[in-house]
């Protein structure tokens, strides 16, 4: 019997995948359990419009990281901290802290992708990375001053 595959089941495939099974194996476990389908035509065809969707709304967020990249590569983000007299930061600047500052201007990231390679510990400008998407990074410019 031709089933589709709703969710992955380990040692057959993957959620969309059409697999031939025993008739019993797809009648007492796969149907019962509402893993898979069976593979007619509408559901086939379901299964096909619902994967070029997730295509177009990949495709589209691709489009939408590279537009908020060349917005982000402009944009500067100046953080106030508390500091020793030498310059010394009291502490560190977190992804967290950086995430809030790009908020407050209007972009909307993450804490987990401000990528900081070392920790920020002295005053000064310095560029972090921001991920947007797979492959797609943005430099950010961070200028870290003392409090008054």
């Amino acid at each position: 019997m031709k089933v589709l595959l709703i969710k992955d089941v380990k040692g057959q495939g993957k959620a969309g995948d059409v697999i031939n099974v025993s008739d019993g194996y797809a009648r007492n476990f796969l149907l019962a359990r509402k893993l898979a389908v069976e593979a007619t035509g509408s559901a086939l065809n379901e299964a096909k419009q619902r994967k070029e969707s997730e295509v177009y709304q990949l495709n589209k967020r691709k489009e939408q990281a590279i537009a908020d990249r060349e917005k982000l590569s402009t944009a500067t983000v100046t953080l106030k901290v508390r500091a020793g007299e030498n310059g010394k930061i009291f502490g560190s600047v977190t992804g967290k802290e950086i995430a809030a500052a790009l908020a407050e201007q209007g972009y909307v990231v993450d804490k987990k992708d401000v990528v900081i390679k070392d920790p920020i510990k002295q005053l000064g400008r310095l560029f972090v990375e921001v991920k947007l998407f797979t492959g797609i990074t943005a430099k950010v410019n961070v200028v870290v001053v003392a409090m008054d």
